[in-house]
């Protein structure tokens, strides 16, 4: 009896210590995950409730083109660079094109032949006439003479119209600049051939830029042509005014949402095509606009079919919160349930976030 007492002592003795042993270890695996990430937070704004927020696109210049030929042929050379000021009429490519030069020497052949024939047919025509004026030709005879001279004349028309054919041709043999501006890409080699409809230089003038939005349905009754545009571009942090200077009347076959093209004012900014923006839009009525909550792609966290954020709680706490999301806007995210104006949000992280994470902000 009295081992027995003993040998339950141990045991609890040894329970005692195993237990210590795993809080000592629970204790410093605690310590070890509790290191707090460094997060970079926002603000979450609803923005001027006088806006709206229309859409986002990208800065294209008013005078663009894109080049291309509407023949098949080699390209002989390109004599401009990207990058590079040309002036309207400038030689942009040149398309070599044996047949359409074999083409032109046809032509050529063809006026020529064709002018000696009208030339004959006339003069036979004129001494007819004067003798059936002196009644020394019949009528039939006049006739067949006016048949021939009308018919030499009208080759010699056919003939000089296909030379204008074939030298509206060459056109698309030398690629010329349409207006003066700068060559902002191109599309081909010298060597490669060329197919008609195929892109082979763009080229655009420096100055006016505009930017093209798709608008939903919601946003469309409130805009109309000469509306204050408030552009943010994103790679400079700036925002530019204008004007919305288009806006298409149906969305039928843009997928319901509706065109718009917004015209920027002159601006000292380093603006430059392809830059990414995002657009609002001035209200008729002072503070009648929707107020809308945003956020960044990048901040969102996907779990199946749950998008949320990670906000910032008490005591510096990451706390996931679910998102009802709406359109895109561009890099932006309108958020229509789950956030509010006041709430604080993480951006990014430089460590893995979980709910509950203890985080310093950077």
């Amino acid at each position: 009896m009295k081992n027995a007492t003993i040998y339950k002592s141990i045991l609890l003795t040894v329970s005692m210590g195993l237990t210590l042993v795993g809080c000592g270890s629970d204790e410093k695996q605690s310590v070890d995950t509790s290191q707090a990430v460094a997060v970079t937070v926002a603000d979450v704004d609803t923005g001027d409730t006088s806006t709206i927020l229309a859409g986002s696109g990208q800065i294209t210049a008013v005078n663009s083109a894109t080049l291309s030929t509407r023949m098949m042929g080699h390209v002989e050379s390109i004599p401009v660079k990207i990058g590079q000021k040309v002036n309207k009429g400038d030689l942009l490519i040149s398309i070599n094109n044996v047949d359409l030069r074999a083409k032109k020497a046809q032509v050529e052949a063809s006026i020529t032949e064709a002018t000696v024939a009208f030339n004959n047919a006339k003069k036979d025509y004129e001494r007819f006439r004067n003798l059936f004026n002196e009644n020394s030709a019949s009528q039939k005879e006049l006739d067949d003479m006016t048949a021939r001279y009308e018919m030499a004349k009208a080759r010699l028309e056919a003939a000089n119209q296909m030379k204008n054919e074939v030298n509206s041709q060459f056109a698309y043999a030398n690629i010329r600049a349409p207006f003066s501006g700068v060559v902002t890409n191109t599309y081909i080699d010298e060597g490669d051939m060329a197919n008609p409809g195929v892109p082979l230089v763009s080229v655009e003038s420096p100055g006016g830029f505009e930017v093209e939005a798709k608008v939903a349905e919601n946003n469309i009754s409130e805009i109309e042509i000469g509306t204050k545009a408030h552009i943010l571009v994103k790679a400079l942090d700036t925002t530019i005014t204008g004007k919305v200077s288009e806006l298409s009347a149906s969305a039928q076959n843009t997928g319901g949402q509706y065109v718009m093209k917004v015209l920027l004012d002159k601006t000292e900014a380093k603006i430059l095509s392809g830059m990414y923006t995002t657009i609002r839009l001035e209200t008729e009525n002072q503070g009648n606009g929707k107020a809308v909550v945003t956020v960044p792609s990048k901040a969102l966290v996907h779990k199946g079919q749950l998008t949320g954020v990670y906000t910032l709680g008490q005591d510096n706490v990451a706390l996931l919160r679910w998102l009802r999301l709406g359109e895109n806007y561009g890099e932006e995210v309108e958020v229509l349930s789950g956030l509010s104006k006041g709430d604080q949000y993480i951006v990014s992280a430089e460590g893995k976030l979980y709910n509950g994470a203890k985080v310093t902000i950077q």
